[in-house]
């Protein structure tokens, strides 16, 4: 698997195996790659991380799977990769993760001398701490036949789409949009109209109200608390008349709570759900944004007996152990207890990463703090060309992604989403040089960053 990296994550050991068989089939040799199982059994490690390092690939553009037949470089006409940018990743390894691997090895040990199922356990078990955590009052409660488990967003969103039969139905995102979610839409071959965000960001309620009179939607995507790319918070206030203007439709809400861990000041009381008929609800959520990369399962809460049938017939085989780990930590409130921090880090980082943007480019951008997330919402005076931007921040500690992927109506071509995942100031002064130079601009003198 090539030399190890200090503190590197399992799905990365792997994510760089993968990379050395796709050099060799892009040099003539087989284009097929190894199963999970295979892999699995083959570096001694979880088919949740195999899952993890596959989807990065599949992320990148550089592999694809065919259903039932498995993972295949993903090649051109000329036999090379076509990448594209990934998702950010969190910037230091949560403490979460060695946590998690610490259950895991206690709960396999316990695994030797028990009998019961341990798979239905474990997925019993984690639904029934995923409803707890959302359970709000008597009148605001989740039981765990209404938690339903994924291996990740994207096959969660594929499941919930086909069991509702919504495929090539017509939803409405809010714009800019999680690529995550937009990705999913075009695969399932929705038709997906973009709201465009009104002076406070939110999404533009006169123009949500002509859509919805106009069109046959089906389903509105909307974020939970926290609106990504560009980390503002959403106002009570707006939560309140989004609800009620749904009470004059018979549509459904997906509600995005996949960045809701990362508001700064912890997530607010009141979210978008508690504004609206928990009829026509589903609230999406991830472990990843918690506990990091080595738990990319996805869940999704509905009282519609039709969704739970249709994860039933799609049977998703996960990791029992791993699943009850996460119960585990969820209930004890060790997942709550890390997450401070995190939101610490992340707030810290992007102070410092827009004070040596501003420094650096000066009024050649526009930009402000966010309030949560992982990234920096970035508008640039200039049209960008992505391929010199991709090569620049290379591996630097400055991850960017383009602000096109945010849209599916090829919006936000001057905008980037910028993060800071490398350890050391200085290396983000160099990151931001380095992108200075590919763009060809500079404006003012490094920025000093002091914690």
């Amino acid at each position: 698997m090539g030399r190890p990296v200090s503190g590197e994550f399992a799905y990365r050991k792997v994510y760089r195996y993968l990379e050395a068989l796709i050099d060799q089939a892009s040099n003539g040799g087989s284009c097929r790659l190894p199963s999970l199982r295979t892999l699995s059994r083959q570096l001694r490690v979880s088919l949740a991380t195999v899952q993890s390092a596959y989807s990065l690939l599949e992320e990148e553009g550089r592999v694809h799977c065919l259903p039932r037949s498995g993972y295949y470089v993903q090649c051109d006409g000329k036999g090379e990769v076509a990448p594209t940018a990934r998702q950010v990743p969190l910037p230091v390894p949560p403490l979460l993760e060695r946590a998690l691997f610490t259950h895991e090895r206690r709960l396999a040990r316990q695994r030797v001398h028990s009998i019961a199922p341990w798979e239905e356990h474990g997925s019993t078990r984690l639904r029934q701490a995923v409803a707890e955590r959302y359970t709000r009052s008597s009148s605001r409660y989740w039981c765990a036949e209404d938690v339903q488990l994924a291996p990740d967003v994207q096959s969660l969103l594929e499941t919930v789409f086909a069991a509702l039969a919504l495929q090539g139905e017509v939803v409405l995102v809010h714009s800019p949009c999680c690529w995550q979610v937009l990705r999913a839409l075009a695969r399932a071959g929705m038709r997906v109209l973009e709201v465009p965000a009104d002076t406070c960001g939110n999404p533009d309620l006169c123009a949500l109200a002509r859509l919805l009179a106009s069109e046959p939607v089906c389903m509105l995507v909307m974020p939970s608390c926290l609106g990504m790319p560009h980390g503002r918070l959403v106002s009570p206030h707006y939560q309140q008349q989004l609800g009620r203007l749904l009470d004059h439709h018979a549509v459904w809400l997906l509600e995005n709570d996949l960045d809701s861990e990362h508001c700064y000041t912890g997530p607010p009381n009141t979210r978008l759900r508690d504004w609206v008929d928990p009829r026509w609800l589903l609230v999406m959520g991830s472990f990843e944004a918690a506990v990091g990369a080595e738990a990319p399962y996805a869940y999704v809460l509905g009282h519609d007996d039709v969704l739970a049938e249709g994860f039933a017939e799609r049977a998703f085989r996960l990791a029992p152990l791993r699943l009850q780990a996460l119960a585990h930590m969820l209930g004890k409130g060790e997942v709550e207890t890390q997450l401070e921090r995190l939101r610490s880090d992340l707030q810290w980082r992007m102070q410092c990463l827009a004070s040596a943007l501003r420094l650096q480019f000066g009024n050649l951008v526009t930009l402000s703090v966010p309030q949560g997330g992982r990234v920096l919402w970035v508008r640039f005076r200039q049209a960008l060309v992505w391929d010199a931007i991709a090569a620049a921040v290379a591996g630097s500690a400055l991850h960017a992604l383009p602000g096109v992927q945010f849209s599916l109506q090829g919006r936000y071509q001057q905008y980037l989403a910028l993060a800071w995942v490398g350890g050391q100031p200085a290396d983000l002064q160099q990151a931001v040089e380095r992108l200075a130079r590919a763009l060809e601009l500079r404006c003012g003198r490094p920025a000093r960053i002091s914690r």
